[in-house]
């Protein structure tokens, strides 16, 4: 389906399942920002992610977006409600900025977020960290995002749709003060097991914030099962797993699983572009890419739950029991910074430039080096090109919701279809895992093994998983995602 079929699509069901209706969406990033740029205001689209996706849904229906204004002309455009109009070239929907002071942002955000709920839920208990300021600064802030939508919409009219771990009590401060409110919620990270929700002092706060929603989703049915047994545990609730219901508060709240996907049409005709040919030329000029051989691209954020570098000892495994992989197999490793601000973040920085280093002097030549690491910005035509061109994908994390990066590579495969590796442990697996070929990241010589059965594998091979795997990506793309949440949601609208 095209893009435009695609939104009006998606418009014309939304609009008729939330009739008479404001759809009100909530997530920490912004869809624009705007920056001071030589004493002048520009607007910034931030590249990729969720709230590119969401976009077009938004223009094409209506409503109001309320997020986090983290750029530093944001409260220069906004009116006396801190909204703003956007897109900026088609004015279609507010966008309304919740203005975080910089404690909010070191507390609520790099402190309970992303040390508290990241790991917990990626279940690496080690680096949590709990700490009563980063919960109080994420109860107030939570409040402040219920406060700023409600000021802004009639709760009686209103489908309010949180996005993501930044919010789990804002659902709960909004029924507190309108009860009937239709709120619902998906969760983009994996949803940890009771032993693991345990051993956060919050658990309860978080499950009764989540359970003041009417739906509820996870990528995965098995998020949706470690949530329900969460709950088991934790509440006086009564639950029908065989329907995915939770009875509590005098309340049904409605878990599900939808797994997100891409805009699968749009990558391929990126990567089918001659933008992107002209990209290529440019990378294999900037990074001394060779002409020949097998090409390997991992493609992630700077983060530990990436398995990053389990990927780099396997590579390196490869080349040590697989000598004739030297001067072969080239492996691209483009990361983007991620939380900096963060000590674990910055040490893995630290590690993976390390380690690349020490490999590439271990195994480099005078004309090949083994891996090409690429921190710096590529546009999204040139990342297209490195995965058009990529022999090998390699998606190594050790927990992901979904992972992403899995089904971008599949959707660019437009020349001769490469092979994607892909780790049991990420939500993309069950999607993709009978056809694709399956590492565990721990494991090192198995995940090196299965790196040279990639590149032995025989071109009709090759062809057939590609073509297997397309079909699947396309099948559930993010049209089709948009279209289940929000019909699931029709649903028990209509039962209300």
């Amino acid at each position: 389906m095209g893009a435009t079929s695609e939104r009006n699509e998606s418009a014309s069901s939304t609009a008729h399942a939330f009739e008479n209706r404001e759809l009100v969406l909530v997530s920490n990033r912004e869809p624009y920002t705007h920056e001071r740029d030589d004493g002048e205001i520009q607007v910034v689209r931030p590249a990729g992610g969720l709230t590119s996706a969401l976009d077009p849904m938004m223009a094409s229906i209506g409503g109001t977006w309320v997020a986090w204004g983290s750029g530093d002309g944001d409260g220069d455009v906004t009116d006396e409600d801190d909204c703003v109009r956007v897109p900026p070239e088609s004015p279609s929907y507010d966008l309304k900025r919740v203005f975080l002071s910089d404690e909010q942002v070191t507390n609520y955000y790099y402190g309970y977020s992303n040390k508290v709920l990241w790991p917990l839920c990626h279940s690496d208990t080690s680096k949590m960290t709990p700490n009563a300021t980063y919960w109080r600064h994420y109860q107030d802030t939570n409040w402040q995002f219920a406060d700023a939508i409600l000021e802004q919409v009639d709760p009686e009219k209103a489908v309010i749709w949180f996005q993501d771990y930044h919010f789990a009590l804002a659902p709960r401060y909004v029924r507190e003060q309108a009860p009937d409110t239709f709120c619902m919620q998906f969760w983009h990270i994996p949803w940890p097991s009771w032993e693991v929700l345990h051993t956060c002092p919050q658990y309860r706060e978080l499950l009764d914030g989540l359970l003041a929603n009417d739906l509820l989703g996870f990528h995965t049915e098995r998020y949706c099962e470690n949530f329900l047994e969460c709950v088991s545990h934790a509440l006086d609730a009564d639950i029908d797993r065989e329907r995915g219901h939770i009875h509590y508060d005098g309340r049904t709240i409605r878990v599900a699983a939808f797994p997100l996907g891409i805009d699968a049409e749009e990558r391929r005709t990126l990567a089918a572009s001659d933008e992107a040919d002209e990209e290529w030329a440019s990378l294999r000029e900037q990074y001394h890419l060779p002409d020949d051989g097998l090409l390997a691209v991992g493609v992630d954020r700077l983060d530990y739950t990436k398995g990053i570098e389990q990927r780099l000892d396997a590579l390196e495994h490869l080349w040590e029991w697989y000598p004739e992989y030297r001067e072969k197999l080239t492996f691209v490793q483009k990361a983007s910074e991620s939380r900096g601000e963060i000590e674990e973040y910055q040490q893995l920085q630290q590690n993976v430039e390390a380690e690349i280093a020490r490999i590439n002097d271990r195994f480099g030549t005078d004309d090949w080096t083994p891996i090409v690491y690429i921190d710096d910005h590529l546009s999204l035509a040139a990342l297209a090109a490195l995965y058009r061109e990529g022999d090998i994908c390699l998606v190594s994390s050790l927990r992901d919701g979904m992972n992403l990066v899995a089904k971008e590579f599949v959707a660019s495969q437009v020349d001769d279809p490469g092979v994607l590796v892909l780790s049991e442990l990420v939500g993309a697996h069950e999607e993709l895992g009978d056809i694709a070929l399956t590492v565990h990241p721990n494991d090192t010589e198995a995940f090196a093994a299965t790196i040279e059965k990639a590149g032995e594998m025989q071109p009709t091979e090759r062809s057939n998983r590609m073509s297997r795997l397309q079909e699947q990506v396309e099948a559930n793309d993010i049209g089709q995602w948009k279209r289940n949440v929000l019909g699931e949601a029709s649903v028990l609208l209509e039962q209300r």
